[in-house]
């Protein structure tokens, strides 16, 4: 299926416009993964993604089995669909703070997509983020990116640079949450009314996570 340009504008549509309703004609939907079924596919997602990576010499996490994460009914993980096919998925929570980041924030973590897949499925996720943050009145989104070389360096400089013209700003480098060095990432909150005809969200609010939580 062709895939129609992303909205970038914030357009204003009537009041009652409510982005959590089902819209029929969406061609993209964000839910929560719910079945043992659909764990699983993200986790074989996940998998394809980490070999993918290791086969052209970039990083994975080096302390978590996050196929296995994926697995766990306890992780409130999330995936995005088109036409029912599983394109990327990751695990949103609502964080007080991390450790490199004052105040509440949306934690975009674990976040994968499908090998050889265009930009356009990370702007998909960026936009709905973004969005979710300012429904739960969060101000920032934040997530971190494995960057085991100065930001400075290739390929994680072209990745930066492409982050950023999507909207994210880079906070620098350092651990993260389970001792890999990263890239801090931060977005900027903002309401997405007429995103909803995009991406169809029917993923529950994200819980404050827990010390043990996941991570990018």
């Amino acid at each position: 299926m062709r895939r129609p340009p992303t909205p970038l504008a914030n357009e204003e549509p009537p009041a009652s416009t409510s982005f959590a309703a089902k819209y029929p004609d969406a061609v993209y939907a964000v839910r929560t993964l719910r079945t043992d079924a659909e764990r699983a596919e993200a986790a074989a997602l996940v998998q394809d993604r980490q070999r993918w990576l290791t086969l052209r010499g970039l990083p994975v996490p080096a302390q978590a089995d996050v196929p296995a994460l994926f697995r766990d009914p306890h992780t409130t993980s999330a995936g995005l669909f088109e036409d029912g096919k599983l394109l990327a998925c990751m695990v949103p929570a609502r964080d007080p703070g991390l450790s490199w980041g004052e105040g509440p924030c949306l934690r975009l973590g674990r976040v994968h997509t499908l090998p050889e897949q265009p930009d356009d499925i990370t702007r998909l996720i960026t936009l709905w983020a973004s969005d979710l943050a300012a429904r739960q009145s969060l101000p920032l989104v934040r997530a971190e990116i494995l960057a085991r070389q100065t930001l400075q360096a290739e390929p994680i400089a072209a990745l930066l640079r492409r982050l950023t013209d999507m909207g994210w700003d880079v906070r620098g480098s350092g651990p993260g949450r389970e001792g890999d060095r990263v890239a801090r990432l931060e977005l900027a909150a903002e309401h997405r009314p007429r995103l909803s005809t995009l991406i169809s969200c029917q993923t529950q609010a994200p819980h404050l996570a827990a010390e043990e939580g996941s991570s990018t």
